[in-house]
């Protein structure tokens, strides 16, 4: 079946039939109903490559990501498809084994290149000077997500990082905590190291300095063996700030389960993102939650509006994020959970 056997039997032009099929276009309800109707009754679906040839438009946002096994993603994934859908686009899904590793993310992104798609969304993802420059030289919208690449040119989304981490050491430190340590993400990421810039600056403004610091690198496993260090040092902290959720939930299973510690007697966990696991009984996790929402709401403007009004790239968001108190870190009186 065809648009044009579709037209003739609902009575209406060619032209019709395909702005019914067409996001965003200008049809009246009456005549998509009808339309849609025939397209139903005699199986018509539209050949949205044939119309990409004609359009020179895909419709199709291609997304990069590098750090799956993180919870945190999953949900951005979810919302990101949704919100693109609403907007008439489809979301085209690369993971980049190593989201760090250069050679990895170019040729994922050269991949993705190949099916013609009209933006891409990078999440958690390193671009090099290389990668920038292939986009840019092939007029490629691109977007950062929950990471930012100043110097690049690129626009990018993220949560107030510098204002987060400055919010729990500010918090660990009206909580009474002195001998406070920090388990960080990646050295190339930029939202760790913001958090940690953040961090480090409002402990400084308090009067003092970081206790301890490890490297967590965004790896659970890698968390929970810097906690034990951290643990079993000759003065142990009475808290620690964890880069992020996906490693935070790890520190807790280890001190908790691996070394019997008491938390947050002995020792308080706050962790950033609030996964949604953060908020189970098992690990009733203090964190700084990032509004995924109005995150996604603002990549999902940048891309669109730099696909199809030409915005120029180059614009940065920082959406604020704030503490949400659980039963990993102790609170100071005069605050309520």
């Amino acid at each position: 079946m065809t648009a044009t056997d579709v037209a003739r039997l609902a009575g209406v032009s060619q032209s019709a039939v395909s702005r019914v099929f067409t996001p965003g276009a200008s049809v009246s309800p009456a005549m998509a109903e009808r339309v849609r109707a025939v397209a139903e009754e005699l199986g018509y679906r539209p050949n949205a490559l044939a119309r990409s040839l004609i359009t020179g438009r895909t419709r199709i946002v291609g997304l990069v990501v590098g750090y799956l096994e993180n919870p945190f993603y999953p949900e951005v994934l979810e919302a990101l498809s949704s919100a693109l859908e609403a907007r008439g686009y489809h979301i085209l899904v690369f993971h980049a084994a190593n989201g760090e590793g250069v050679a990895d993310v170019e040729r994922v992104v050269g991949e993705i290149m190949d099916y013609q798609v009209d933006g891409l969304v990078t999440a958690s993802v390193h671009l090099s000077d290389g990668i920038v420059a292939r986009c840019r030289a092939a007029g490629l919208p691109v977007v950062l997500f929950n990471r930012g690449l100043p110097g690049s040119g690129l626009s990018s989304v993220t949560s107030a990082n510098r204002a987060g981490g400055a919010a729990v050491a500010q918090f660990l430190v009206a909580s009474g905590h002195r001998r406070i340590a920090h388990i960080s993400g990646l050295q190339t990421a930029s939202t760790g190291l913001d958090r940690w810039e953040g961090f480090r600056a409002a402990l400084n403004a308090a009067g003092l300095a970081v206790h301890a610091l490890e490297e967590g690198g965004f790896d659970r496993e890698r968390a929970g063996m810097a906690a034990r260090a951290l643990m079993t040092g000759p003065v142990p902290p009475d808290a620690i700030f964890v880069a992020n959720d996906h490693m935070a939930l790890g520190v807790l299973d280890e001190l908790r389960h691996g070394m019997g510690i008491d938390v947050p007697g002995e020792v308080s966990i706050v962790g950033y993102d609030d996964v949604p696991a953060a908020a189970w009984k098992a690990y009733d996790l203090t964190t700084v939650r990032q509004p995924v929402d109005r995150m996604v709401a603002a990549a999902v403007d940048l891309i669109v509006s730099e696909i199809e009004g030409g915005a120029a790239p180059g614009r940065v968001i920082e959406v604020a994020a704030r503490l949400v108190l659980r039963g990993s870190a102790r609170v100071p009186g005069d605050i309520e959970k």
